[in-house]
């Protein structure tokens, strides 16, 4: 028997609470299309008009992109929003912290007892296993209890007229329009995240399009109302980008001393290499010498928690691309299933970055001859990998994080 495996953590029977306030929710807050609404820039109307010819050349029935298009208004707080993801402008501890808290990790249990037989469907046509359906539940819209209140057609019509991602946007909109000539609900009703994304899953209208199914056979595929639906689209979306239900997402690690953290750069080794480097569990013990391959993540630098990652942790980077989402639903559904906190939690303390001071951060590194990629405010592999060189040439540990002594060293004030 494994002492520490890699296979997934199997849910434990547990007496759940009842819900409590407070719960955080990553959508954004509570806006009417009238508290968004701002004057249109000019181009507005005739971008509209485009838009409606582009979903009608798509295969939208002209009615649908006709009353549709009449009814969409420009929302300047969909650009306000769209301009400070979290992902970007947060630390992993406040990130990890607000997901992945007591109260949703009760409400996840309970959740999880009240609809077993549904999951347990869900998870026998998919392989994925319940926990991580409660995650991926509970982080996209608290559990149903908050989808979000932007009109989508608006929303996207707003974000298909602005230049920064006017392609993807554009084709959200037209596949939005999709959705609701299919009947699937009606364009008033159609509500959701200020970037369009719909429903208990918030599944963007593309893969609405590709992988939403009617799980309960009422001859709709709605994510809104049903769970049936949502849950088994969710199990199908996973399925689709080869979910491996044997294996668990990754795990919490501890890093003998002196490691080497130019490591940490997403190369994928075998378990037992990691082992034979010196690598525990998070409680001290030899890793499983399972047949499987996994990469190291340090979302916090040294001195924050490390995490072997496996495939499925990939799989969930599919939905988000962000590495914090990613451990936050791993590290949920292990919660849900049973699993305790982290035995080293993130440093609360470290500073944080705005989109601006990556930007200056990466300006100061090409300055400095490394290679940091687009100076677009993304702290991407591009940007970790100049770090790491720049803290090896300083003598600092190579970890890739931008931690108070190398934003020190580069000249740039972290935000308040």
């Amino acid at each position: 028997m494994l002492t520490t495996p890699a296979r997934i953590l199997r849910p434990r029977r547990l007496t759940c609470g009842l819900l409590v306030s407070g719960f955080l929710t990553c959508l954004s807050l509570p806006a009417t299309a009238q508290e968004s609404a701002a004057v249109a820039p000019a181009g507005f109307a005739e971008c509209k008009a485009r838009l409606e010819e582009q979903a009608i050349e798509a295969g939208v029935s002209r009615n649908t992109a006709n009353e549709v298009m009449a009814g969409a208004e420009y929302l300047g707080r969909v650009i306000e929003l769209d301009r400070r993801q979290p992902e970007f402008t947060t630390t992993f501890a406040d990130y990890l912290n607000r997901r992945v808290n007591d109260d949703r990790v009760s409400k996840g249990r309970e959740l999880l007892a009240e609809h077993e037989q549904l999951l347990a469907r869900v998870t026998r046509e998919t392989g994925v296993p319940a926990p991580y359906l409660v995650a991926f539940w509970g982080l996209e819209t608290n559990f149903g209890s908050y989808f979000g209140k932007m009109p989508v057609p608006s929303s996207l019509t707003t974000l298909a007229c602005d230049p920064r991602r006017s392609s993807f946007f554009t084709t959200q909109l037209i596949a939005a329009l999709r959705i609701i000539d299919e009947g699937a609900i009606p364009a008033d009703q159609m509500e959701g995240s200020w970037a369009g994304a719909m429903g208990h899953v918030q599944f963007m209208p593309t893969v609405f399009l590709k992988h939403a199914v009617d799980a309960d056979g009422d001859g709709r595929r709605d994510l809104w109302h049903s769970l049936p639906d949502a849950m088994m689209s969710a199990g199908k979306f996973l399925q689709s980008m080869d979910w491996n239900g044997d294996y668990r997402w990754g795990r919490e690690v501890l890093l003998p001393d002196n490691f080497d953290y130019s490591l940490a750069d997403g190369r994928q080794l075998p378990l037992a290499r990691w082992r034979d480097m010196g690598i525990t569990d998070a409680f001290g013990k030899p890793l499983a010498r399972e047949p499987i391959e996994a990469s190291l993540v340090v979302p916090a630098g040294h001195e924050g928690p490390a995490f072997l990652a496996y495939h499925n942790f990939r799989v969930i980077m599919g939905w988000n691309r962000s590495e914090f989402y990613a451990i936050a639903v791993g590290h949920l559904a292990d919660r849900i299933a049973g699993a305790g906190k982290l035995q080293n939690p993130p440093p609360v303390d470290a500073p944080t970055l705005s989109r601006e001071n990556i930007i200056n951060l990466q300006q100061a590194l090409k300055q400095k001859g490394y290679q940091p990629g687009e100076a677009d405010g993304i702290l991407g592999p591009a940007t970790r990998s100049a770090i790491r060189q720049f803290q090896a040439s300083a003598g600092l540990i190579a970890d890739g994080y931008p931690g108070e002594t190398v934003l020190a060293k580069l000249g740039i004030q972290a935000a308040q």
